[in-house]
């Protein structure tokens, strides 16, 4: 190490008879150096203020690149009836395997993934694996086959496996545990946003009378294109930390990470820490929000089935195409209502999952009972089918505010969504041709899913209670009520600033759990 190294070693001591801890400077959250030795008391106002700042500056990208995520993801849906089924000969067992691909390749990277998002700028890494998508997206157009389908639906799941991992890491940066939930619900509900827009896409590229080009074709051009338009506006505005947001002043900088304080989950540490990883593969609570996330992504599969379904039902290709657009309302609608409760009543988020999965399992009922010339009935029980997004959603919120740590936070989110990959990856060889019409070995076990995703969130809150209560019980622990961080002033000086515990160090035995 050199002298200047030496010189700007940050570390925080353990000195006779006072209350610090050493702890290298990697190891200190980005947010702990940033606020060392501010003790004022955070202005509301101020405090409000830098928050419609953080929200106008990247709610609306986040916004924007999710509906365009699930717009990509879902364009193989979309082009079911628009003839790719038919261009590139494929059988339903390669159709299929066009929607597991996508899921596997998201499981296999989504380890990589993480430990990128933690190892570099999070915006950055976000802006370049959207690029890569974009060109993967337009190069659907020129597949003729199965083979080639296959490979850009693999880089296409490859890529977007860093998508929601990063909004969590970034919600959990800018937004306390109440507004994590709201936020997460707005970018989440653009998926419905997605599902308008596809339908009227596909609307749209069917009345294209082209030679060249099949509409299918025509809808994978223009939202490749769309997604490339996302990737340049991530790079230069969308920002990677609070500590370095272009944004903020330096002083609001400091007032966005007191916000957060309460969070008590630190902000970002690049320096990867074993003990924490450890910590989160023997939480039970990271096996069970895991057990969710793959349950509740079974019935996900209808991603890519619903247009083949109500066409089924007796409707035609124009009919489908915009009816599709209704599925996009009731999750926007749905997704806001929940996350609005969920927010304004504290404690609430098992609860909210719980009611919102109800109307699921009666429209599974209905789709199996009702007489299959009654396609109207037919069609609002499938709309039903889309309500219990809500849980997911929470689910999500839920995990990155019970988590504490960065490299704890990580490892959660990498199994939530490995998770979340297995269920969607497994999920679409139950659609069998055999099966057909009415499908009903696939929406039984798409009902048994969510009657076990209910059971399971019920036992997460009853669990946290019982953690909290044992908790509240336990004495004090002082040891990291007195830490301080050296810096060196601007004379030159070593100087001493005491950092606050709560939110100070970026590791995982600060946890308050809501439910």
């Amino acid at each position: 190490m050199s002298d200047t190294d030496e010189k700007y070693d940050t570390r925080l001591r353990d000195e006779k008879n006072v209350h610090h801890v050493e702890v290298l400077a990697e190891q200190v959250d980005t947010a702990a150096v940033l606020v060392a030795g501010s003790t004022g008391m955070l202005d509301p106002k101020e405090a409000e203020r830098v928050l419609k700042k953080i929200d106008w500056h990247i709610l609306p990208l986040m916004c924007t690149l999710y509906w365009v995520q699930f717009m990509d993801k879902t364009t193989l849906g979309s082009s079911a009836i628009l003839g790719i089924r038919q261009d590139n000969h494929l059988t339903t067992n390669q159709y299929n395997w066009l929607g597991t691909i996508f899921y596997l390749s998201y499981l296999v990277f989504e380890y990589p993934q993480n430990l990128a998002l933690q190892r570099f700028p999070v915006g950055k890494w976000m802006s370049i694996n959207i690029l890569v998508w974009s060109i993967a997206l337009c190069c659907h157009a020129a597949c003729h086959d199965f083979a080639g389908l296959f490979i850009v639906r693999l880089i296409l799941g490859m890529c977007e496996g860093s998508i929601t991992a990063g909004f969590m890491i970034v919600s959990s940066m800018f937004y306390t545990r109440t507004e994590q939930t709201i936020r997460v619900g707005y970018w989440f509900l653009m998926n419905g946003t997605a599902q308008v827009i596809s339908g009227f896409l596909s609307f749209g590229v069917l009345h294209i009378k082209t030679t060249v080009l099949q509409p299918w074709q025509w809808l994978m051009i223009i939202t490749g294109l769309i997604t490339f338009v996302c990737s340049v506006c991530f790079w230069f505005f969308f920002p990677d930390s609070p500590t370095t947001a272009w944004f903020l002043t330096l002083e609001e900088r400091a007032i966005a990470i007191h916000r957060i304080k309460e969070n008590q989950t630190g902000v970002e540490n690049k320096h990867f820490k074993p003990e924490q990883m450890k910590e989160a593969l023997l939480d039970y609570k990271t096996w069970f929000f895991a057990l969710f996330s793959a349950l509740d992504n079974v019935p996900n599969s209808l991603t890519n089935q619903r247009t083949i379904i109500v066409s089924s039902f007796g409707f035609t290709n124009l009919q489908t195409t915009l009816l599709a657009c209704v599925d996009g309302v009731v999750e926007i609608v749905t997704i806001w209502t929940g996350v609005k409760i969920a927010a304004r009543i504290p404690n609430s988020r098992a609860y909210v999952a719980f009611v919102y999965f109800i109307p699921n399992l009666l429209g599974v009922f209905l789709i199996n009972f009702l007489p299959w010339n009654n396609k109207v009935g037919l069609l609002f029980a499938q709309w039903l089918t889309g309500v219990g997004t809500t849980g997911f959603v929470l689910s999500l919120s839920w995990l990155s505010s019970v988590t504490a740590g960065h490299t704890k936070r990580i490892t959660t989110n990498t199994i939530m969504l490995c998770a979340y990959c297995i269920g969607n990856a497994a999920a679409p060889f139950m659609w069998q041709a055999k099966y057909k019409p009415r499908n009903h070995v696939p929406w039984i076990i798409i009902g048994i899913c969510y009657f076990c995703c209910m059971s399971i969130v019920m036992i997460i809150r009853s669990l946290l209670i019982r953690e909290n209560k044992k908790r509240d019980r336990e004495e004090h622990d002082d040891t990291y009520d007195d830490v301080y961080i050296e810096k060196i002033g601007p004379d030159g000086k070593v100087e001493q600033h005491k950092v606050d515990k709560v939110g100070s160090i970026s590791s995982g035995v600060f946890e308050i759990h809501s439910f």
